[in-house]
């Protein structure tokens, strides 16, 4: 084997146990370099990856959070407006009732007042009535007082119906 290893030697031009202490050299550089340098850089990446995992899994929930609040609000002002329009339904419906009962009570009071006005034109045509009668029944008596008064020919009772006529125009 010394014949091997010096042939390698010579072709490679490094000594077997020069190799053999680098090796070992390298090895216990790896034990100290992952000792120092590659285990605290690994956990200080896998600290960074989970808080960029926690930052999308709260993105995720702030967004399906979003998406359930914007879906409420919608469920919200549909409901709102479904509301609104019944307000509004139920509010043209009071007004349309209001409406027939002012209607209503308009007709009964013009009835009301038609009624009052056919009573009030009733009791003047009785006053009118009365008034022709008392004025027929002065007239009758006046004619009569004159009649009896003197006695009349047939031109002085002409002349007697046309002297009350006239006294009639004068307001007597």
């Amino acid at each position: 084997m010394e014949f091997f290893l010096d042939k390698f030697e010579s072709f490679v031009g490094v000594n077997f146990f020069t190799m053999i202490f680098a090796w070992i050299n390298l090895i216990i550089l790896y034990i100290f370099l992952r000792k120092l340098l590659f285990v605290p850089v690994k956990n200080m990446i896998d600290s960074r990856q989970k808080e960029i995992d926690d930052m999308y899994s709260d993105a995720e929930s702030s967004k399906k959070s979003a998406e359930e609040l914007r879906a409420e609000y919608e469920e919200k002002l549909s409901r709102a407006k479904e509301e609104s329009e019944d307000i509004l339904r139920s509010a043209v419906r009071r007004a349309e009732l209001r409406e027939e009962e002012i209607l209503k009570e308009a007709d009964k009071e013009a009835a009301r007042v038609l009624k009052r006005a056919e009573e009030q034109v009733e009791l003047e045509k009785k006053r009118a009535v009365n008034e022709v009668k008392n004025e027929v029944s002065e007239m009758a008596i006046s004619i009569a007082r004159a009649v009896i008064e003197r006695d009349i020919t047939p031109g002085d009772h002409d002349a007697l119906i046309d002297e009350f006529i006239d006294g009639m125009g004068d307001g007597k």
